[in-house]
Parts: structure tokens; sequence; C-alpha cells
């Protein structure tokens, strides 16, 4: 393991393209084709080809598949090509081609959410059927595009993010010849275990209905037409989700008829229809080499970067599989400068080095046959509180010792096991005054949450609190924090949200020499309780995701669950807080703290639960800490 200093990685950011790539220069240099490309079950897919003008040598083709539109129709390009950093691409020669995925905008036939990869695709040769799936038609596109798109070296590469980085993960499973290399970046990979709309089962209401009230409804034809958004009656999201009572109680909101919506509502449990949109689950002799891309600050899709990139070292063992993951939050890493996350700063440009250094080095290099890649590390994350870049030989780091520290009697959080008979702490869930995410009050979820101060939450009666003493020296976490706690509740269902803080120092302001001077409205750091990371626990799931289990009231249980990887140091003179609660509102919906179908049940299912964590000897509640030697 190697460790980078913020001076020597903001060196090599600062070096700068002398070529000035604006919107007069692309019309000049490339030009614009739109074409239906035929998939092998007959249906026309979409596409923009963006192709540079000069014929003196052959290009790669670097594509994007989404389901969110790859407008400008008609004669007008898209502005990413010269506003964001695909610019740099269309210095180097690329051809850019961006395909609206099938039953999308422009594109024709049926268009099913995370639809499953078919591993034997077959053809029904009486009834003239074909499987397809999102890797089928990927390899149908690439094969029309090296034998129709004039100048194209014949190499590939495939990049994308969010559902786009799904679609990525789907062209690395197609096993066309060309496709040399794929970025997933924030893939979606598991939406009932943690991605997007579920974590451990637990709903994301706010996250779900805000994007299924528009994006769900139906294409019957193709259209260059946004569907019609939902309108929001107030701006107060708490107040919004809270007054709609149960999750029934949403459908009527919907002017029209959602498929995934129902299929939500109907699959409550870890069955086979959430298994098969698993796409982790088939990365199995993955020929491109990979980059997995994410950010440890991303609301959407955390899980997802982390995940993909273990089960293709796991599943694909002799595939060039690398993961970069920073601090950012969803798609952070393809815009701006990613110098800060709200009040958190991190000391450099880490979007700019990331971009110039890593991402752009690697197409380059297996589609240009360009340059090198043996800078790029198989893992570079970047670890907040240190703010450095770290480079790694495998991730999980073998140079981890995994650490329990136990929660003990008066808040406090120790690395020695309590040897008390008889201690716990206590407090009650109230459904219907759930413990919100953030003190603000606005209507669309923030992505500043992830990393805010957590001060709101600690003076609830409804979050316990625990904290070690003043840090001596340098701790740093590198990987998944299991949480093992043991719980008693008075009802037979709750949730159980575990969050990780790191508190600064009463004397603690940042130096603006080096980043944000002179900006205003300057929030006050000292003391600031930072969240680093935060999940929670459907606790009817805590023994299996398939077979959920009420608790039997007021009897002592085990609740065990991982939290997304931490790359976080705390710094000597701080402290480490763990918030334990049981709502997180409206980040994810509310338990009714029964053991009914939360998705069908009533408004009046919703009670009170008193929740008791046990720290004694017998009974010791305690997280896992990956600590970095």
């Amino acid at each position: 393991m190697k460790t980078f200093l913020i001076n020597l990685f903001f060196t090599i950011v600062t070096t700068t393209f002398s070529q000035t790539i604006d919107s007069a220069w692309v019309y000049n240099n490339y030009n614009k084709q739109e074409v239906q490309i035929t998939m092998r079950d007959g249906k026309k897919l979409f596409t923009c080809v963006y192709a540079p003008k000069s014929n003196t040598e052959k290009h790669p083709i670097l594509m994007v598949r989404t389901p969110y539109s790859c407008s400008p129709y008609g004669k007008n390009f898209s502005t990413r090509l010269y506003t964001s950093y695909w610019r740099e691409y269309l210095k180097e020669g690329y051809i850019m081609v961006i395909q609206d995925v099938r039953g999308r905008y422009m594109s024709e036939g049926d268009f099913v959410d995370v639809r499953p990869f078919i591993e034997n695709k077959k053809t029904n040769t009486s009834t003239g059927s074909i499987d397809i799936d999102e890797a089928s038609d990927t390899y149908d596109a690439v094969d029309w595009l090296i034998k129709n798109v004039t100048n194209n070296n014949g190499n590939v590469g495939v990049f994308g993010i969010s559902y786009p980085g799904f679609y990525s993960t789907m062209a690395a499973l197609s096993n066309h010849p060309a496709i040399k290399a794929v970025s997933p970046q924030a893939p979606v990979t598991d939406w009932f275990i943690g991605d997007d709309f579920h974590h451990n089962g637990a709903f994301a209401i706010m996250d779900g209905f805000n994007f299924y009230s528009s994006f769900g409804l139906p294409h019957p034809k193709p259209t260059s037409e946004d569907e019609k958004r939902f309108e929001f009656p107030e701006n107060d999201n708490y107040n919004f989700y809270l007054k709609q009572g149960a999750l029934r109680n949403f459908k009527k909101l919907f002017t029209d008829t959602i498929k995934f919506w129902n299929d939500l509502m109907n699959h409550p449990n870890y069955d086979n229809w959430w298994k098969a949109r698993d796409a982790r689950r088939a990365c199995k002799n993955i020929k491109p080499a990979m980059l997995v891309v994410g950010g440890t600050f991303d609301a959407e899709d955390c899980f997802g970067a982390w995940n993909l990139y273990k089960a293709i070292e796991k599943q694909s063992p002799a595939t060039t599989n690398k993961l970069v993951m920073g601090p950012w939050f969803h798609g952070g890493w393809s815009r701006g400068y990613g110098a800060n996350l709200g009040n958190i700063r991190f000391g450099s440009k880490t979007s700019e080095y990331y971009q110039q250094n890593i991402e752009i080095p690697y197409f380059n290099y297996y589609l240009k046959n360009k340059g090198d890649v043996k800078n790029i590390a198989e893992a570079t994350v970047f670890f907040t509180g240190e703010n450095n870049w770290k480079t790694f030989t495998e991730w999980p780091s073998k140079k981890i010792e995994l650490l329990p520290i136990y929660f003990n009697q008066n808040q406090k959080l120790s690395f020695q096991k309590p040897n008390s008979d008889n201690s716990f702490s206590k407090y009650t869930s109230n459904p219907n005054k759930p413990v919100p995410y953030t003190e603000d009050v606005h209507l669309n979820r923030t992505r500043e949450y992830m990393s805010d101060d957590q001060r709101f939450a600690a003076r609830r009666t409804d979050v316990l609190v625990f904290e070690t003493e003043v840090l001596q020296n340098d701790m740093t976490l590198a990987g998944n924090v299991l949480a093992d706690l043991k719980v008693s509740i008075s009802t037979t269902d709750a949730d159980f949200v575990v969050k990780i803080i790191d508190i600064f120092p009463n004397d603690f302001k940042y130096d603006t020499s080096y980043c944000c001077k002179g900006v205003k409205n300057e929030v006050e750091m000292a003391g600031y309780q930072m969240l680093v990371r935060g999940e929670i626990m459907r606790g009817r799931f805590r023994n299996s995701f398939e077979n959920p289990q009420a608790f039997k009231p007021n009897t002592i249980e085990t609740v065990k669950f991982e939290l997304p990887d931490v790359a976080h140091t705390f710094k000597k003179g701080h402290k480490l807080m763990i918030q334990i609660q049981s709502s997180w509102f409206p980040i994810f919906d509310r338990n009714p703290q029964q053991f009914v179908d939360i998705y069908k049940c009533s408004d009046s299912d919703f009670i009170e639960s008193d929740i008791k964590l046990f720290h004694q000897s017998n009974h010791s509640s305690t997280l896992l800490l990956p600590i970095l030697k």
C-alpha cells in the first residue's frame, strides 16, 4: 500500500491540455449521425453517433447506453461534448455514441427495469421468439457500429453512470470481441440489498417515489418528449411523505399505472424476482478490462461500485479489474472539481485528478494503444479525514485488522469489552414522529446529507449516542464495518440505523489557504459531527432476506449487518461517535414496528416500540472496525 500526498497529486492534476474545445470547435470538427440500429428480434434502437470529420487516422468508439435520452434529437449536438470532460475525448479523436435503450424515448420495444441477464439465450424456431437482454442489445449495437461507422479502429469502450453503469456491466457480459474496455460507474447492482431503492430490505421511499412517479410512466411508442413530472404540493419532504401515511396510499398519487412500482409492492422479500435483477450474479469470464468507479458519499449507488468490483474479482479472477473510489456524490467525478461536499473539504480537485490521470489514460491505452496503465493501481481510494489518495494491490486490503469496539455504559465506546451483568440503553421509536435525515426543510433529497453535521440528531431522545475518548493517534478505517447489535424490542419488528460519525475538535477550523478562501457564510466546524457512513437494517431480515422473521417481544436477539465500505481517517484529537436509531425519514419508509406486510398495511398498523441496546458481558453490542495497519 502506498500513500500519495495531496501536493504531489495536485501537481499532476494541474497539467493542462493546450487545445481549447468549445461548441464552435465541436461543430467544425465533428459530424452527427442519427441511426436506428436493428436488434436480433427486429426492434430498432435510436442511436446518436458523433464522429470526427478527419479521416487521417482510425478512431476508437466510446459508447453510453442510457434510459435518460440521447437528446437533443435533430441537428443540434449534445452540450456534454464541450461542457464536460468529454471534450478531452474529442481532443483524442474518439467517436462518441449515445443510445436510447430498448423502450425508452426514440427506441422501439418494451422497457424493462434492470432487465435480467439471460446466460443461455435461445431461439424458439416454432414461435420465432428470440431471447434478448441488455447484453444482447449491446452486442448487436456494437456489431453494427464496427461494420458501418467509417474510420473506426475496431476498438469499443463502454461507460456510464448509475443506470448507464448497469448497462455498462451488461456490455461487459455481451462478449463482443470489439469491446476492449468497460467502466461501470456508480453501477446499479442490487436494488433490494444496497442500491437506490432498498437498503437491507428497507424501502427508500423518497427516491423511489420521486423517481418512479415520472420515470415509470409507460412509453407506448417512440417519443422525444420527457415524462411529465409529479407536482409536489409542498416543499417540505418530511411533511409530505409523513402525511401520505402507509405505502399503499402512494398509488393513488400516480396518474398512470406504473408497472415497476406495482412490482415493488408485490415483492416485499428477497425472492427470485429480485435475485434475477442482481447485476453481480453473472460476472463470469468477463473479457474486457474493467474500471469500476464510485463515490464514498454516493447516496444512490455507493453499494454498487464496491460490490460489483468484488463480484468480478471473485467470479472472474482472470479479468483485468480495477477500482476507483473518490470522495464524491453520485456522479461527482464527472463534473466540477470534487474539492468539497457540503461543509466538508478535501483539499484538492479530486474529480480532475481522476479524469485526467485515470479514466482518460485508461481508455486511451485499451482503445488507442496509447500510453500505459501501469500507474493505475488495482484499487485507488481517497481517504477523507486525512485527505489523501491511497493505492492498494487488492480490496479489501489484507493490511487491515478487524477490531471490535464495544458499546458501554454512560454513552461510551471502548475497545474493552463491558463487564457489567445488566446494562443497556433504551429509547422509544415512534413511527409517527420519525427521526429526520437532516435538520433542513426542503423537497428533494440532498446529496450533502452523506457528510452532514449530526448534532441535530444527537439531541433527540429517540437516538442513542456513544463516543470514544479523544483519539491519541490517527485511526484509519478501510473496508466494511460490521454491526453486531444485541437488542430487544417491545413489538414484533423494527429497523436499526447505525451511523458512524467523526467528531471534530472544539477548536477546529479549515485552513482557507488551500481551499475555499473567501467563502461566504463560513459554517461553524468546531465540534462538527461529520457523518462518515450510515446504513439501515430492516429487523425482520436479520436472519434471512428471503424468509423474514418476527421478533419475540422483550427477548434479546442479534441484529447483524454490514455497512458499505468506509475509507476515512479519524485524526488524532478527534472522536469516533456511533448513533443508533430506528427511523431515518424520509430517506427510508417507516417500519410499522409490527410483523405485517409493510407494502400493504394500513395507517393504523404503525405503533411505538420500546427498544433496548444491550452492552453487558454476555450480550455485548459491537461494531467490527476494519482498521488499516
